[in-house]
C-alpha cells in the first residue's frame, strides 16, 4: 500500500501494521471512536491536530519499509 498525506486514516490503519500507533502518537485516541476515520485524510487529521502531514506519513513509511524486511 503507498502511503500518502491523501490516504485515508482507517484504510491505512487497516492496511499497515502497527499504523494505529502512529495515529495514537500524533492525532490521540480519539481517531479511534471518530466516525470520520473511514472517509477522512492523513493530511486532514494532521491538520487538525495542528501537525505536519509529512511527518506522520514518512513513520507510516517506515513501518511499511520494516514489513517488508527492506
Amino acid at each position: 500500500m503507498e502511503i500518502t498525506k491523501d490516504s485515508v486514516i482507517g484504510d491505512v490503519i487497516k492496511n499497515v501494521p502497527g499504523a494505529d500507533k502512529v495515529i495514537e502518537k500524533f492525532f490521540g485516541n480519539g481517531c479511534f471512536t471518530c466516525p470520520g476515520i473511514n472517509m477522512e485524510s492523513i493530511a486532514f487529521g494532521a491538520a487538525m491536530h495542528n501537525m505536519d502531514p509529512e511527518v506522520v506519513v514518512t513513520e507510516m513509511k517506515k513501518l511499511v519499509e520494516e514489513g517488508n524486511g527492506t
